[in-house]
This record gives C-alpha cells, sequence and structure tokens, in this order.
C-alpha cells in the first residue's frame, strides 16, 4: 500500500483529448476524496475509488468533497489551474493522501475520472475538528497543475 503524488497518467492523455473543463464556475465538477494509509493511488490511478477512502464524519461524505474550481491562468509560459481550500468540519479522521477526480467528464462510460493524487508525506488526523487541504499558491512553480513547454 502506497500514495505517490502525481499528475494521473489517464489526465495526461484526457487533457489533449480535451475532455477536462478547468473553466471558473462553468467548467468540470472536481472534488476530492481522501484516503487512508492502506491505500494504493499512484500516476496509474484512473479513476475515483472507494477502497481505502476514509469514512463518512461530520461534512465528509464518500466521495469526498466538491472543489471550488478558481480557472485558469498563464504567467512566465506556464498555464495552470486552481482550487480553493477545502475543509470538513466537525470531523473525526486520519488521511494519508487525496485523489482529485472530475466528475463530469464521462471518457468513457466513467464520470470520476481521476486526475492527480496528494501524498500528504504522513497520516493527518482531526478529532472532532475541522480537516482542511491547503493548495499551494497558483504561481508558474508552485500551482498544483501546470503545463509548460
Amino acid at each position: 500500500m502506497a500514495i505517490t503524488q502525481a499528475v494521473c497518467n489517464s489526465f495526461k492523455v484526457e487533457i489533449l483529448k480535451g475532455l477536462h473543463n478547468f473553466t471558473a464556475t462553468t467548467g468540470n465538477t472536481f472534488k476530492l476524496a481522501l484516503y487512508d494509509n492502506e491505500a494504493t493511488l499512484s500516476k496509474s490511478t484512473t479513476a475515483f475509488q472507494q477502497t481505502d477512502e476514509v469514512g463518512a464524519s461530520g461534512t465528509y461524505a464518500a466521495g469526498g468533497g466538491a472543489l471550488v474550481n478558481a480557472g485558469t491562468s498563464m504567467t512566465a509560459g506556464v498555464a495552470r489551474a486552481d482550487f480553493a481550500n477545502l475543509s470538513f468540519t466537525g470531523v473525526t479522521l486520519t488521511a494519508r493522501g487525496a485523489l482529485i477526480y472530475n466528475t463530469t467528464t464521462g471518457s468513457g462510460s466513467s464520470t470520476t475520472d481521476a486526475v492527480c493524487v496528494l501524498d500528504f508525506g504522513g497520516d493527518k488526523t482531526a478529532t472532532s475538528g475541522t480537516f482542511t487541504i491547503q493548495f499551494p499558491a497558483a504561481t508558474s512553480t508552485a500551482a498544483l497543475l501546470r503545463i509548460s513547454g
């Protein structure tokens, strides 16, 4: 079992096919699901999976939470997509990583297409509290999703 941070290989191909829309407010719906330390997630992950997802607690429900898409931008020849930070409140959970996935692409029969895997570098815990995913700054060198040439 291992979680390895990566942009998913299937997502890279789907981007070239035009299957993901990161336009703020009118684009696709992206979600983030949390996983425990038993999960196996990597660049080879192709879709959301329930196996080893953390249990529902507080505002965290099966499948995770919807991300607020902050849109796309370009600086210094680097295109990037960004999301607002995501918090789950009133939760008791331990997560080792997360999967961002697109619930609206439908690249085949799936509407759970994997985008990227987040590795927290160790177990992160909240006990009757708030669990927040804080995304990096939307810069050309730090944004979570970047395309450069």
